[in-house]
């Protein structure tokens, strides 16, 4: 049986290495006191964990004595030096192959916090162990291969064109910033871009394409945009958005998909075409597990107040109060994805392993800090395994669409 992956986050050489390893969590959730639960997924889950402290305590538990009390503080206040020194790394695994002769990739994000993630690492970064014994590099032959030969990655730019943005000037700013955008997004991407007013339907400004010069000639044609229900259908389009965009990522072959969907808009749904539960309610499907959803905000802080943006962005939210920041808060929400996008990773190497099941460690470890370092577990069967024909590491993934825990079901 395949293990779905196993998380760990802690100090090299650190005294505390023991006590992180009791404090791991039965779901193999690392237990790292920098990193809340949403730091641990690449694609912040929905579900969290809960406080699982019993009653309050009882009467005689308040007359604790003086020494008791002491006690209880001299161990919060080591508790408290130790969430401090956690400098881990967080790494989580999306997918893993193995395949004869004797390939092994694992797909997996690194990130260092809230909003950290870690990109730059090199194949020379991460060690492979294999049954907690460490496989040479010159035996492994580990690479990192370019995540595009196994995983599609869009990005859909929902823009809010009703009548609060087409009838009072701005239209041109939000075509600048969303150029702008477009193009710094659109290196690593593909970036789509589509328009809402107060109508049921999103409106294709310029569908999922490689080709910049389409985006931005697309693009332009957003200036002379007339809403044809001059109402906000907020609600409604990202529920639209969401829907297109899976749609569109379902084409590609590639067997892992990652969906972005970044919603601009100056206020709140006016429309009321969709709840905001029922909206919330469809961002809590499962199909949208691997999707990151952000929102950008300018305009006036009442409205955008009322909007409640942040139900949209769960993963985050860039606003502005002065609408000529328009093209700042853009730019602002590029760079969060250009660095979201460099903290993937392909780990492609050979193993030595010929026969049985083994369990495979790969722990990365970041320049900037070396202190800190972060892992990740998979078993895999190597029955059969060895040459000929001789492995290449190049070789690209076979991986299942299905993630690695699906794959027992």
């Amino acid at each position: 049986m395949q293990d779905a992956g196993r998380l760990s986050c802690g100090a090299v050489g650190s005294p505390f290495d023991a006590p992180t390893a009791a404090l791991e969590l039965t779901a193999r959730v690392p237990y790292c006191p920098n990193a809340g639960v949403n730091d641990i997924h690449p694609f912040p889950s929905r579900h969290s964990l809960e406080s699982k402290d019993g009653p309050a305590p009882g009467r005689r538990a308040r007359r604790s004595s003086r020494p008791a009390r002491a006690l209880i503080f001299a161990a919060v206040a080591f508790f408290a030096w130790f969430v401090v020194g956690c400098g881990g790394l967080n790494v989580r695994l999306i997918n893993a192959a193995q395949k004869k002769p004797n390939n092994v990739w694992m797909f997996f994000t690194v990130d260092a916090g809230k909003d950290k993630p870690v990109g730059g690492l090199v194949a020379e970064d991460f060690e492979i162990s294999e049954d907690d014994s460490v496989v040479s590099v010159f035996e492994s032959k580990q690479i990192i291969q370019n995540p595009e030969v196994a995983a599609v990655m869009y990005t859909m730019l929902l823009v809010d064109m009703s009548g609060s943005i087409t009838e009072s000037g701005q239209a041109d700013a939000l075509v600048d910033a969303a150029k702008s955008f477009a193009d710094r997004v659109g290196k690593s991407q593909k970036v789509g871009v589509y328009a809402f007013d107060g109508s049921p339907q999103i409106h294709s400004v310029v569908p999922f394409t490689e080709a910049q010069g389409s985006v931005e000639g697309g693009l332009e044609g957003l200036r002379k945009f007339k809403p044809k229900d001059p109402s906000t259908n907020l609600h409604g389009a990202v529920v639209e958005g969401l829907r297109t965009l899976k749609k569109e990522l379902d084409r590609d072959k590639r067997p892992l998909k990652f969906g972005t969907l970044v919603v601009f808009s100056d206020g709140a749904d006016r429309a009321n075409r969709v709840t905001r539960d029922e909206m919330k309610a469809e961002m809590d499907k499962d199909e949208y597990e691997n999707y990151e959803m952000f929102a950008i905000g300018v305009g006036a802080e009442k409205e955008i107040g009322q909007a409640k943006l942040e139900e949209v962005g769960r993963n985050g939210t860039e606003t502005a109060t002065d609408r000529a920041k328009v093209k700042e808060t853009f730019d602002r929400m590029a760079a969060r994805l250009e660095a979201h996008m460099k903290r993937f990773y392909l780990l492609s190497y050979c193993t030595p392993a010929r026969k049985g099941t083994h369990r495979v460690t790969i722990k990365a470890t970041s320049k900037r800090d070396p202190e800190g370092s972060g892992s990740v577990e998979y078993e895999f069967n190597s029955d059969g395994f060895g040459p000929p024909p001789d492995c290449d590491p190049k070789t690209p993934p076979a991986f299942d669409i299905k993630s690695p825990g699906e794959k027992d079901k």
